[in-house]
Order: C-alpha cells, then structure tokens, then sequence
C-alpha cells in the first residue's frame, strides 16, 4: 500500500483547523456528521467549542455523539443533552445523540470478531463525517484518536459494550475490565471496518488535535494533568495513518514529559488497535507528514 499523505500544522487555533481541512482537498457532501468526544463533566480536555465553531459552521455540520456505556453523565440521553449544554456545543451547531432513538446493526465481514457493529440509529441521516478528535491519552486503549472515535465513538451504548466484549455478553463496568483485551482492541477495528464500509471511505475525514495530551481520555471526570507539551493538528482520509502519525510524534518529541503518555501506551498496547485496523486494510500505516507550517 502506497504512503498515506497525512496534514500536519502546529498552529493550534481554528484557523490551524481549516488550514489542515483545506489541504486534504476533499469536499464533504449532503449531511455532514461531525464526530466529537463531548467530554465527561469535571473533565476539562476535550476540544473546545471555540476551536472548532468555525469549520463545523464552514461545513454546515451536526456535532454528534453517542451515549456511554458506563455511569456518569452522559450514560442517558436526558443527562448527555446537558453535557452538550454545559460544554458549550449547543452554541456551535445543531447536535444529535444519535442513539437517543435506539441504535442500528451494521455488519462487519471477516472481522477478528465482530459479526456486527450497533451504531446510533440517526448515522443513516447523515451522508458524510468529519471524526474530529481529541488525540490523548486512554486507560483502557492506551490512547485515543480517530480510530477510537469511530468505533466506540459511533457505537450506541449498547454498541460500546458490544466492543469491549469482543461480541460476548456482558453488561456491566465489571465485565468490561475482565475481557480480553486485545481482543477489546481488534473490535474496535472490527468496528470501523462496519462504519467506513457504511458510509463510504470517500465520504470521511479524520482530523487529531494533540493537545492537552494527558494520560487520560475525556471520558474521565478527573483526568491527569498533561506532563507534556501540546504537539499540533494531523489530518488524513486514512484514520490509521493520521493516528501512527500521532503516536510517532509522541515518540519523537522531545519533551521529557512524553514518557507518561508513552508509559500509558504501552502498558495497554495501544497500538494493536492501528495494526489490527491496517491489517484489515482500513488504511496505511506508511505515510508522508506534509507540513503546512
């Protein structure tokens, strides 16, 4: 497979965020999804509002969601429209829980072992996305980018527990941290495999924004303050190039405070998730950064 052009600016900032959307020269068409992590309340790392109103606003987008599968405040859809509010994203652009009215079965052929893959029944209103992502750090994938984001990021409620548990039963917090996790990492490739073969790998974009790079996802009330500094914006039409893309930088970066995160990785082998997704073809792990700097 040929290299994967993937975007690159440092510039932080929402015009860094169309500059880096502009350069992939892809023009998302009809209704245009735009997935984000709304963050859990008492978190405070997940993508501004005002970093991203005005590409959302550029594209005519609907920020979207799913609700969690653990308790908190996002777990119904009552407490997950508050979020929205509390957050600031209401203020941005129409927003959809999409499995606020149940979730919808999209197959997955030859996945590792996903049959099917339970989405927020509203994606079939949407004929294009934008995964925009928080890139960070992740207690149970290692870290989080654009991989994750489509596939538990998309996945209903029930979807999200389907994925940890590689497909078996369970339903509680409890059986999600017993599963095998590599496994739990595979799915998630399973998972996007289901996604992008919905809607059309022409029809999505994935954007990561490394910043505010603690350990932690934002999925967490109280997450651990960064130890290192941000990185910048990558942007690809190939989400496992834009997140090995992501990982290298970690890598490379000389901020002494980049162990934590690489510790963090590690420790979870968070990188299956982009080899169990390369190998299923979802993408390149070979890849030129273009630098818009």
């Amino acid at each position: 497979m040929e290299k994967a052009k993937v975007y690159f600016t440092k510039d932080i900032s929402p015009a860094g965020l169309k500059k880096v959307y502009d350069a992939m020269g892809v023009t998302l068409k009809g209704k245009t999804a735009v997935k984000i992590s709304t963050g859990e309340p008492g978190g405070h790392n997940f993508l501004s509002p005002d970093l991203i109103r005005g590409l959302v606003q550029d594209l005519n987008g609907t920020i979207v969601e799913c609700n969690t599968a653990y308790e908190g405040r996002r777990n119904t859809t009552e407490a997950h429209w508050g979020t929205f509010e509390e957050h600031g994203f209401l203020a941005v652009a129409p927003c959809d829980i999409m499995d606020e009215e149940g979730d919808l079965a999209l197959p997955v052929e030859n996945g590792s072992h996903l049959k099917e893959n339970f989405v927020g029944a509203h994606l079939t209103n949407y004929d294009s996305m934008l995964v925009l992502s928080h890139f960070k750090g992740h207690a149970m994938g290692g870290f989080g980018g654009a991989l994750k984001n489509m596939s538990i990021g998309i996945a209903s409620s029930k979807g999200k527990m389907h994925i940890h548990m590689s497909g078996a039963p369970g339903s509680t917090l409890e059986d999600m941290l017993s599963a095998d996790h590599d496994s739990f990492l595979e799915s998630m490739a399973d998972a996007d495999w289901a996604v992008m073969n919905h809607m059309g790998r022409e029809n999505i974009v994935y954007i990561n924004v490394a910043n505010k790079l603690s350990v932690d996802c934002d999925c967490n009330a109280c997450p651990e303050e960064p130890k290192m500094a941000d990185i910048g914006i990558f942007a690809s039409i190939d989400p496992v190039a834009v997140d090995q893309a992501g990982v290298d930088a970690v890598y490379r970066s000389q901020d002494p405070g980049k162990a934590a995160l690489i510790e963090r990785i590690e420790s979870r082998n968070g990188i299956h998730t982009v080899e169990a997704a390369a190998k299923m073809g979802l993408g390149s792990r070979e890849y030129e950064i273009i630098s818009l700097d």
